[in-house]
């Protein structure tokens, strides 16, 4: 009798210890979850260009304008960023995009992508979006 009052007070103090600390942590998981999705909001859509010449190696200092519009594009108006050069590594940035595709232009002295894959796919968001074009 005495030992099934132990093992009962045992079971009980058990409960209350782990049982209520499972069921909090469970509540807060499925909280956070549901959470998620907002926070990729506050990451900013990125697109990463690589400028190659017809070789296929990188051009550096080639420039790289955006445009959300093929009329923009065709025009070469209303850039969605400043035009910026491409590094050592024919490799340029353009951050805080939309999820949107996009008209790139690039040129290097005389040398453009017009006619080569211009148009990107839709971007992805919250992510650092990467896109080849060649030059030639």
């Amino acid at each position: 009798m005495v030992h099934e009052r132990v093992r009962a007070n045992q079971l009980r103090i058990w409960m209350e210890k782990y049982f209520s600390k499972s069921v909090l942590w469970i509540l807060i998981f499925l909280l956070s979850a549901s959470f998620q999705p907002a926070e990729l909001r506050f990451l900013p859509t990125k697109l990463k260009i690589t400028v190659l010449n017809e070789l296929g190696n990188p051009v550096e200092g080639a420039e790289v304008t955006v445009f959300a519009t093929k009329d923009d594009y065709r025009a070469e108006t209303n850039a969605v960023l400043p035009t910026d050069k491409t590094d050592e590594n024919g490799q340029v940035l353009f951050k805080g995009l939309d999820p949107i595709p996009y008209y790139i232009h690039a040129d290097n002295s005389g040398q453009s992508n017009i006619g080569a894959g211009v148009l990107t796919s839709e971007l992805k968001e919250g992510r650092i979006n990467k896109v080849n074009t060649v030059i030639g």
